[in-house]
């Protein structure tokens, strides 16, 4: 019985021993299956820069080379109205035309008067000619001869003032036309059909469609560095133009501080009167620093930023390994989807440039290739 039980207790070591040895390969086994591998990381190269280019905007407006009100020379009624808001119009085109009742009433009282001016006149020219036979006989004296040639000079005298009043009335007929000084694009009418304007009343808006112009404030700092005939970059709305500096202010506006720059649009533009147009003008400063994709930095402390650059800890599976550490930077300007950095790195450093949020500081990584962001 004794040896039964020796047997037996022999044989359950034996068992847990098997059992444990079996466990801790398969533990070991785990272990060396589930290691992670190392995860790879796109990085770039800092190339280093003295300066930068910062870009400004300034603000201004579109305006045509010509906006006008438009009205008539004369007062009176309006008979025709051609054009409304929004028409396009050539140069010379009829635009609206007033009542000329009285005018052409006036004429022909002036057309009369003058026929009876060179009757009288004919008259006048024929009496003093036969006084003149009859003076030769001594039958006609002198104040009458004087008489006789003083009233034609009358008559020849209100000739003139005829002709000068029916050139008036003629011209205000001709007036009593409004036509289009230039051509371009009725923006706005303002008075309606029948009514008495007064003398200079503007009746329509105006605006000349082939000579866009753009106004735009700048500094003085700026203004001093610009020069006529310069070309610049503006943009209305999503629209970018090269426009060409036709003038610069003299005076600085009291309000705003600024120089008033004249650019002139290209002809084909298409833009409206009073619409906002930006200028773009870009200054050298001279900063030491780096550029960086702004997806490359993180939220720092007391105003900072973080940078993450690798270095060399070692060999892993035959690729090299790189531990992360980071870097507070200041981002000194901002362009598009850039930073221009300076801070705790060095020329030729990697750092990663994306994919931040699966990383912490310390871990191993593999990388690809570096290159300059510039």
């Amino acid at each position: 019985m004794s040896i039964f039980k020796a047997n037996f207790s022999k044989t359950v070591l034996t068992s847990l021993l098997l059992v444990s040895l079996l466990s801790a390969c398969e533990a070991e086994v785990t272990v060396h299956a589930t290691q992670p591998e190392l995860q790879t990381v796109t990085t770039m190269a800092l190339a280093p820069s003295v300066s930068y280019l910062h870009t400004q905007e300034f603000t201004g407006t579109i305006r045509a080379g010509n906006t006008t009100g438009i009205g008539f020379e004369l007062s009176g009624k309006i008979k025709l109205l051609a054009v409304d808001s929004g028409d396009q119009v050539k140069e010379g085109q009829l635009l609206a035309r007033l009542d000329t009742d009285l005018l052409e009433a006036e004429k022909q009282e002036l057309d009369a008067n003058l026929s009876q001016n060179s009757a009288d006149i004919e008259l006048a020219s024929s009496t003093l000619n036969r006084s003149l036979k009859l003076k030769q006989q001594g039958y006609t004296s002198e104040q009458q001869l004087d008489e006789l040639k003083g009233k034609l000079a009358s008559l020849l005298a209100a000739k003139k003032r005829l002709k000068a009043s029916i050139h008036v009335n003629a011209l205000k007929i001709e007036k009593s036309s409004l036509l289009a000084p230039f051509r371009g694009v009725i923006s706005k009418r303002n008075n309606n059909l029948g009514e008495v304007i007064a003398l200079g009343t503007p009746i329509f808006t105006l605006i000349q469609n082939n000579n866009p112009q753009a106004f735009v404030g700048v500094p003085i700092k700026v203004a001093k560095k610009l020069k006529a005939a310069q070309n610049i970059s503006l943009r209305v709305a999503d629209t970018h133009y090269t426009a060409k500096i036709a003038g610069i202010g003299a005076e600085v506006n009291p309000i705003t501080r600024t120089v008033a720059l004249r650019l002139l649009l290209p002809q084909d533009a298409k833009v409206i009167n009073g619409e906002l147009t930006y200028l773009a003008y870009e200054n050298e400063i001279e900063q030491e620093g780096y550029w960086v994709p702004i997806s490359s930095l993180t939220d720092g402390i007391r105003g900072l930023w973080n940078l993450y650059v690798i270095t060399a800890s070692g060999v892993a599976d035959k690729s090299e390994s790189f531990s992360i550490e980071r870097r507070d930077v200041e981002i000194i300007y901002t362009k598009n989807d850039e930073a221009y950095i300076r801070g705790a790195v060095n020329s030729g450093e990697e750092f990663i440039s994306q994919g931040l949020h699966k990383l912490v500081v310390g871990q191993k990584v593999k990388r690809n290739t570096a290159v300059a962001l510039r």
